[in-house]
């Protein structure tokens, strides 16, 4: 049997389709709110925050690899996918519910299909105001992303990745936080500004923590790409 080595390009593909399998994850996972470990009583963070900051991760490797073009028709194609995934979402909330649905004797305590159905569409529906404030958010944080990481690189000259990794992932994701949680506290619950600030502030925080635990994941991926493609320590395409 003839083993087939992989090339950079399908590397490259590899990357994107787990950049967008992730991207859909935190638009599923996203909407469950959980208790932060610091303070449990006062902190209250999105689920999609587990997911999310891998994103940037892809996106700052596939910058350093492959160029800005390439990190930003990822960022294309995840978003895309999204949309997919939101359109079929819709047409299966709309489906007809069948009577078999009902499982006998279900450890969630649902005896009828409006139930099942009620409960299906209390975790998938998703407001307006809240997916207007996620794909905003996340088009105009993600190509922040890449023309910040390529901007530090020309800086740096190509050295240090931790200072493009870090700088550009720590305000792509302040801009991030600012937009979607704006739009949903101010607009979609009404909140107090301060009350407001405070949980933008708390989640920014974990996301810095995130961004920081993700930089020797970075060092790894980029190396391991460079080493098995005999690449230089530069993008293929240095823009």
């Amino acid at each position: 049997m003839i083993k087939q080595k992989i090339s950079l390009d399908q590397t490259y593909l590899i990357c994107t389709t787990l950049f967008s399998v992730v991207l859909v994850l935190t638009n599923i996972i996203g909407v469950k709110l959980f208790q932060g470990p610091f303070n449990p009583s006062s902190h209250a963070l999105t689920t999609g925050i587990i997911t999310y900051p891998l994103t940037f991760l892809l996106t700052d490797v596939v910058s350093e690899i492959w160029g800005a073009k390439k990190a930003n028709t990822m960022v294309l194609i995840g978003f895309l996918m999204s949309i997919v995934m939101l359109i079929f979402i819709q047409i299966a909330m709309y489906l007809p519910a069948h009577p078999y649905w009902v499982a006998p004797n279900n450890p969630f305590g649902f005896e009828t299909v409006n139930e099942y159905q009620n409960a299906f569409n209390s975790v998938f529906s998703i407001n307006g105001k809240l997916l207007f404030g996620s794909m905003l958010a996340y088009m105009v944080a993600q190509l922040l992303d890449v023309r910040l990481y390529h901007m530090w690189k020309k800086i740096t000259k190509g050295k240090y990745l931790w200072i493009r990794n870090n700088g550009s992932t720590s305000i792509s994701q302040l801009v991030d936080t600012f937009i979607v949680n704006s739009i949903l506290f101010y607009w979609g619950f009404g909140w107090e500004f301060w009350q407001g600030i405070s949980v933008m502030l708390t989640i920014y925080f974990y996301k810095l923590i995130l961004a920081a635990l993700d930089t020797p994941l970075i060092y790894l991926s980029v190396a391991m790409i460079q080493r098995k493609f005999d690449l230089p320590n530069a993008s293929v395409e240095y823009s």
